[in-house]
C-alpha cells in the first residue's frame, strides 16, 4: 500500500466507526427516548394506562426475539447489504410510528422498529469487529462503541425530554429518520463490502424458530410479571415455554451441520463470561435508569428536560471510563480484573442511591450517578470487545448478536424483576402506615426505590464474583480451532485483545 493510500484507508475505517456508532445510538436510545413521550402520546391517541406498556413492550419483544436471526442474516447475506436494509427499515418504521393516527398503528410501528433494530444492531457490531483488527485501533473503536451502547439510554432520556417539550411527542420517533439518513449517507461509500470465501452456508430454519420463539417467550414472560404478577399463568407459562424451547434449540445446534449459533461460541469460558457480564450490566443499568427517572420526576419534581439534563454527568463519566478502560486498563489488566472492579463500583453506586429520601437534593444523587457511569463505562466496552474476540469471520454476526441479546434480555429481566420488587415494597409500606396521605405515598415510593437499589447492588456483586471466577487471566484467552496462534508474551499484540480469524 502506498503512503498516500494508507492514511485514506485509515480515515475510511474511522468514518465507518462513526456510521455504525450512529446506528447503535439510534437503536439503543429508542429503548428510552419514547418513555418520556408516553404521557403526551397517551393524551393524543387516547389509549389506557393498561395499554401504555405495549408501546414499549412491542419494541423489546420484536428486538429481543429476532436478534440471533438478524446476526446470522448479516453473516449469510452480507454485512453492508444487511446494514443498509436495517437503516432504511428502521427509518421507515419510525416515520410510520411518528405519523400514527391510532394506538394500534403506533404499536405495530414500534414492533417493526424492533424487528429492523434486530437486523441493524448485531450487523453494526460485526462490521466493527471485521473492520478493526489492529490491537490499538480495535481498543479505541470498541471503547467508543461500548460507550455509545451504554450511554444510549441516558441520551434517550435527554433527547426525549427536549423533543417532547420543544416540539411534539411524535418527534421522538421522527428523529430516527434524521439519524438514519445521516448514517445511510456514510454507510454507502464507507462501510466495507467483504467478499465471501468458500461455499455459502445455509440458514438453520428450525434452530432460528426455536431461538426466536424462546427469546420471545422469555421477554414476554418477564414483561407479563410486571403487570400480572409472578404467579400468573401467562408469566410462568411463558417462562416454562422458554426453558423447553431453549433445550430444543441446544439439541438442534448440537446435531445440525449449519448451526445458527455454534455452541462453542457461547461455551468458551471467557466469551461466556463476557456475555454474562453484559447481561448483568444491562439488568442493573436499565433498572437504575427507570427508578432514577421516577425519583427525579415524581419525588423531586424535575421536568422531562431537567431529568434528561440530570443524567449528563453520568453519561460524561461513562464515556471517559470507556475510553480509559479500553485504551489503558484493559490492555494492561485484562477483563478478569477490569470487569469485576466495574461491577463492584456499580454496587457501590446503587448502595449510595439507596440512602436517598424525599428531602435529598441533586447533589446527594450525583455521587451514585457518577459511580454508575464509571461502572457501565468499565464493564460494557471491555465485555463487548472480549465477547467478539477470536470469533471466526463466518460467525461474527451471530456472535455480535449475542452481545445485543444479552444486553436486551438483561434489561428486560432486570426491569421486570426490580419493578416487581419495588411495587411489593411500596404496597407493604402503605399497608403498614395507614391512612394513606400524600406524605405517606411519597415515602412509600422512596422506600420502593431504595429496595430496588439494594437488589441492584446485590445483582452487581453477584456479577463481580462470577466475572472474577469465569474470565481467564490476561494472556490466556482461548483461541478457537482454525484461528491464529496467540501472540507471544510481551509482544506488542499481547498488549490489547486482537480478533483472531476475523476480517
Amino acid at each position: 500500500m502506498s503512503q498516500t493510500a494508507a492514511p485514506a484507508a485509515d480515515r475510511r475505517r474511522w468514518i465507518t466507526l462513526a456510521v455504525v456508532g450512529l446506528a447503535q445510538l439510534m437503536v439503543v436510545l429508542d429503548v428510552t427516548v419514547v418513555n418520556i413521550a408516553l404521557p403526551s402520546a397517551q393524551a393524543d391517541l387516547g389509549f389506557s394506562d393498561g395499554d401504555r406498556q405495549w408501546v414499549l413492550t412491542s419494541y423489546s419483544l420484536a428486538f429481543a426475539s429476532l436478534l440471533l436471526l438478524g446476526g446470522r442474516l448479516s453473516d449469510l447475506v452480507g454485512r453492508k447489504r444487511t446494514f443498509v436494509i436495517g437503516l432504511v427499515g428502521f427509518a421507515a418504521a419510525s416515520a410510520l410510528g411518528g405519523a400514527a393516527p391510532s394506538f394500534a398503528l403506533l404499536v405495530a410501528a414500534r414492533a417493526l422498529q424492533g424487528a429492523f433494530g434486530a437486523l441493524l444492531a448485531p450487523t453494526a457490531l460485526a462490521v466493527l469487529t471485521t473492520t478493526f483488527t489492529a490491537p490499538r485501533d480495535r481498543a479505541r473503536a470498541f471503547g467508543a462503541f461500548g460507550a455509545i451502547a451504554s450511554a444510549g439510554g441516558a441520551v434517550g432520556l435527554l433527547l426525549g425530554g427536549a423533543l417532547t417539550q420543544a416540539f411534539d411527542w411524535r418527534w421522538n420517533l421522527y428523529i430516527n429518520v434524521v439519524i438514519a439518513g445521516i448514517a445511510l449517507l456514510g454507510a454507502i461509500p464507507f462501510v466495507p463490502r467483504l467478499e465471501r470465501t468458500g461455499p455459502r452456508p445455509r440458514l438453520d430454519v428450525p434452530g432460528t424458530l426455536f431461538a426466536s420463539v424462546a427469546l420471545l417467550a422469555l421477554v414476554y414472560g418477564f414483561a407479563s410479571a410486571e403487570g400480572d404478577g409472578w404467579g400468573a399463568p401467562v408469566t410462568w407459562g411463558s417462562l416454562a415455554a422458554f426453558v423447553v424451547l431453549l433445550v430444543a434449540f441446544v439439541a438442534r445446534q448440537r446435531r445440525t451441520a449449519h448451526p445458527l449459533l455454534p455452541l462453542s461460541t457461547v461455551l468458551d469460558r471467557t466469551r461466556g463470561a463476557a456475555y454474562l457480564s453484559v447481561l448483568v450490566a444491562g439488568a442493573g443499568m436499565f433498572g437504575l435508569f427507570l427508578f432514577l427517572t421516577y425519583y427525579l420526576q415524581l419525588t423531586l419534581g424535575f421536568t422531562p428536560l431537567g431529568t434528561g439534563l440530570a443524567f449528563l454527568p453520568l453519561t460524561a463519566m461513562l464515556v471517559l471510563a470507556a475510553q480509559l478502560g479500553t485504551n489503558v486498563f484493559l490492555p494492561r489488566f485484562g477483563p478478569k480484573v477490569l470487569v469485576p472492579i466495574g461491577m463492584t463500583v456499580g454496587a457501590a453506586g446503587a448502595v449510595s442511591l439507596a440512602f436517598l429520601d424525599a428531602s435529598s437534593t441533586y447533589l446527594d444523587i450525583l455521587p451514585g450517578m457518577l459511580a454508575i457511569g464509571l461502572a457501565m463505562g468499565t464493564i460494557m466496552p471491555a465485555s463487548m470487545q472480549t465477547a467478539t474476540l477470536g470469533v471466526d469471520r463466518e460467525f461474527a454476526g451471530v456472535a455480535s448478536a449475542m452481545v445485543n441479546t444479552s444486553q436486551q434480555v438483561g434489561g428486560s429481566v432486570g426491569t421486570a424483576l426490580l419493578n416487581t420488587i419495588a411495587a411489593t415494597a411500596a404496597a407493604d409500606y402503605l399497608a403498614g402506615h395507614g391512612p394513606v396521605t400524600a406524605d405517606v405515598s411519597t415515602q412509600a415510593a422512596v422506600t420502593s426505590y431504595a429496595t430496588a437499589y439494594w437488589w441492584a447492588a446485590g445483582l452487581y456483586l453477584a456479577g463481580a464474583v462470577l466475572s472474577a471466577l469465569l474470565f481467564r487471566r490476561r494472556g490466556s484467552l482461548a483461541v478457537p480451532p482454525g484461528t491464529a496462534t496467540p501472540p507471544a508474551a510481551g509482544s506488542p499484540a499481547e498488549r490489547a485483545p486482537e480478533p483472531m480469524g476475523v476480517g
